[in-house]
């Protein structure tokens, strides 16, 4: 019965967590719960300082319902996004509300120097914020590459240039609670959570990935490689690829493909073409017409909706109608591409997206 009682607790917390704001109504109706449950339930939760009270709802004819919502600075969780050049933070609130962001260029080595300047960092970011280090329930550390969760192991990462790399290590330097995950996943994750719909995640940054997103879970895979898009083959005997094949997705989608022209600087490739370039316009041309074949593609194997992320999604927004033109000259099966949308994050998204397992796991422990 106690069990029974705590199982409702946390079902009512996690719902009022995803709702962002809630009545206790709701609840009570999308949980199957009676009433004088829901009460006794909530009533704890606003004691014990985890749910609070932030308003009304409309009045729908009789008294306005109050508005329940996760106490804000009940905890926080902080997120480390790695890649090759930088280390993007961000600190999470429990309403799952980024409440800080920084992005600071240091470029990637498997040293211990490296690894303790990155606790620095991430403690001086944590104090720059305002917050009590007591108040941080966990660290999420995003890595490009594949994940050994349980480990904590970097199996592999062609972007870092690295294999088989422990990250028990680091416990010292990070002093808190971490876990580690794929850098496509962790922006997934921060897309798709709480959406009602099976999404595919399409990460086009300087590698290729990706995530599928069903029965509201990631699907990992029996290995831990579900959502290598960037590896399936778009053009027999094309491209080569760092994997070792020729005409795999990564060799004609990947940011790099774009920032070559400019230094590795994305934005200015960007800035370029809207000049009008004559370099840069035929290369986004030809650009678009391979995605447009890669989100054809995933649309056929999956029948779901396709989200495009990663670096270059961030700047895909007012191109997206001339994408879906290129998508339909392949795509005779719908009748539009309204499936397709970008993200809401940019660079910061992966790094928002690994904090939010550790808002989960706060309230499996109410």
């Amino acid at each position: 019965m106690n069990e029974m009682k705590r199982n409702n607790k946390v079902r009512i917390a996690k719902y009022i967590s995803q709702r962002g704001m809630t009545s206790k109504a709701e609840i009570s109706s999308r949980l199957n719960l009676s009433m004088p449950t829901t009460l006794q339930n909530v009533k704890e939760l606003v004691e014990a300082g985890v749910v609070e009270e932030s308003g009304v709802f409309e009045s729908t004819g009789g008294r306005k319902a109050k508005a329940l919502s996760i106490s804000a600075d009940v905890g926080y969780t902080a997120g480390m996004d790695i890649t090759a050049n930088h280390i993007t933070f961000v600190l999470v609130n429990m309403r799952r509300e980024p409440v800080n962001k920084k992005r600071i260029r240091i470029p990637y080595e498997n040293t211990y120097s490296y690894y303790g300047k990155m606790g620095e960092l991430l403690h001086d970011f944590i104090e720059e914020s305002g917050v009590s280090e007591a108040k941080i329930i966990g660290v999420g550390i995003s890595l490009p590459g594949i994940v050994n969760q349980e480990e904590k192991v970097l199996l592999r990462s062609h972007a870092l240039n690295v294999k088989n790399v422990s990250f028990k290590t680091i416990e010292h330097a990070i002093g808190f609670p971490y876990a580690l995950e794929n850098d496509a996943n962790s922006a997934a994750y921060a897309e798709l959570t709480g959406s009602e719909n099976h999404t595919i995640y399409l990460s086009l940054s300087n590698t290729v990935g990706g995530a599928i997103y069903l029965h509201d879970k990631l699907y990992p895979g029996e290995n831990f490689r579900s959502g290598e898009f960037g590896h399936m083959i778009i053009e027999k005997g094309g491209r080569p690829c760092y994997c070792g094949k020729r005409g795999c997705a990564d060799a004609y989608c990947s940011a790099k493909v774009l920032q070559r022209l400019t230094d590795d600087n994305l934005e200015l490739f960007f800035r370029k073409l809207k000049e009008g370039e004559k370099t840069c316009v035929q290369i986004w041309e030809e650009y678009l017409d391979d995605l447009a074949v890669v989100v054809s593609n995933l649309r056929m194997a999956f029948d779901c909706d396709i989200v495009l992320g990663g670096y270059v999604g961030g700047y895909l927004e007012e191109f997206l109608p001339e994408l879906g033109r290129k998508i339909m000259e392949y795509n005779k099966f719908d009748l539009d591409p309204s499936y397709l949308r970008t993200g809401k994050y940019k660079l910061e998204a992966a790094a928002y997206g690994v904090t939010l397992k550790f808002i989960e796991r706060f309230f499996d422990t109410l």
